[in-house]
């Protein structure tokens, strides 16, 4: 009997206490297993975990739920009294089959968060019979115990800075991507100085001397807390948001060349060059054969529009050639650029060169934010997938589980 009784402790992962008896519960089916703790554990704080004076005796046992026998839900039941921590203040002492201030078992909460890193949100409400609103405490619980024994960031010498919108009224994530590893190491909500400055500060002084090579876009935020926090740091300009500048000088080109033939009353060319947009933006390889014959038609039409289109594809060029070629490729673009007749290109040009040094960074370094835009697209779908939590912490916890591989083992006898 006593065997019996050890070995169903271990199967629940409450070893570390006394298995008493089990019931059946009345109100539900299932089962509810009566544990004493050890003597040793009745006057700890939960979080710190220090001995502690009593503070009051509890009045009714505590339950957690834990892993279910058979078909029915099942609880782990015990006395437990109150401590007061001089720190924490009153608590319930500490359990060591659970979290503080949790209602499950700590290999219950595992289980149930390496579930929702690869399962959706219905599988994993429905398998374990508790709400998606749950599921999201149990993930801050289990994320917060992860990253405490997570080993800290060692060796990091190439990072990526970006920022993430995961609600609407934009509220965003900043988000660092190792460029090494294509790990997420941090994520926190907000997108200013102050946001970024908590991870550098999480990193400490001496990590931060070691980073070498930081990818981000040209935000003056993530420019000036780089430049103060990382002495030893080169920032490389994202080339994606270079194009990016360029591609919206090439629409307000096409904007503004639709606007003059329709105020000119020639209807049927404005049509056409509306239409246009998708052509002029897509890289070539990828046009069908109606958006060949539209480039083809411009050409012949509309000269200004098709000089901008050649300068678009000429600085992807640039970012393809790297190197010191391309820093000398980038440095006639912003020439060509500057001396023709197109206003939104001679404004792209100006912010190009004023951000040239960082540009010629990523081309010689050959660094940009493609991990992160990776990165990003997945926390869009783990956005999704949160819908119905009610705070940030839950999506941070899911993400680094999910991209920063603090993703709890499924718990198991060993």
């Amino acid at each position: 009997m006593v065997r019996s009784k050890k070995m169903l402790a271990r199967a629940l992962g409450v070893e570390s206490s006394v298995c008493e008896e089990v019931e059946e519960l009345a109100e539900q089916p299932g089962f509810v297993v009566h544990i004493r703790l050890r003597t040793r554990d009745l006057s700890r704080c939960p979080v710190c975990q220090e001995e502690c004076p009593g503070y009051d005796q509890a009045d009714r046992p505590r339950r957690w739920r834990t892993h279910p026998l058979g078909l029915g839900k099942t609880f782990v039941e015990a006395v437990v009294p109150r401590v007061r921590c001089p720190v924490h203040g009153i608590l319930v002492a500490h359990v060591p089959w659970a979290r503080p201030g949790a209602g499950f078992t700590t290999s219950f909460e595992d289980m149930v968060a390496w579930q929702a890193v690869r399962m959706d949100k219905s599988a994993v409400s429905d398998l374990n019979a508790i709400a998606w609103r749950t599921v999201g405490a149990i993930l801050g619980r289990v994320g917060d115990a992860m990253k405490a024994k997570s080993p800290p960031l060692e060796n990091v010498s190439s990072i990526g800075i970006d920022e993430v919108s995961y609600r609407k009224g934009h509220r965003y994530l900043t988000i660092v991507v190792d460029h090494d590893t294509g790990r997420l190491m941090w994520a926190h909500p907000g997108h200013d100085k102050a946001t970024l400055t908590k991870f550098f500060k999480s990193l400490g002084k001496k990590r931060c001397e070691q980073i070498r090579l930081v990818s981000a876009d040209a935000a003056s935020w993530i420019a000036e807390v780089v430049k103060k926090r990382c002495p030893n740091a080169t920032r490389c300009m994202d080339p994606f948001h270079v194009v990016a500048w360029v591609t919206k000088a090439l629409d307000q080109l096409r904007r503004a060349n639709w606007n003059k033939l329709r105020k000119q009353g020639r209807a049927d060319e404005a049509g056409a060059l509306k239409g246009s947009r998708w052509a002029l933006q897509k890289n070539p390889v990828d046009l069908t054969k109606s958006q060949r014959s539209t480039l083809a038609q411009l050409k012949e039409d509309n000269r200004d529009l098709f000089a901008g289109y050649l300068l678009k594809e000429e600085l992807r060029a640039v970012f393809q050639t790297k190197g010191w070629e391309g820093c000398w490729l980038l440095q006639q673009w912003i020439l060509t650029a500057k001396r023709s007749r197109l206003a939104p290109f001679k404004r792209a040009a100006e912010s190009i060169e004023k951000h040239r040094d960082a540009i010629q960074a990523a081309l010689l370094n050959g660094l940009s934010n493609a991990r992160l835009k990776g990165v990003n697209t997945k926390l869009k779908l783990l956005t999704r997938l949160a819908y119905g939590f009610h705070s940030q912490k839950p999506l941070i916890a899911l993400a680094m589980m999910k991209l920063g591989g603090l993703c709890p083992r499924l718990p198991r006898l060993t």
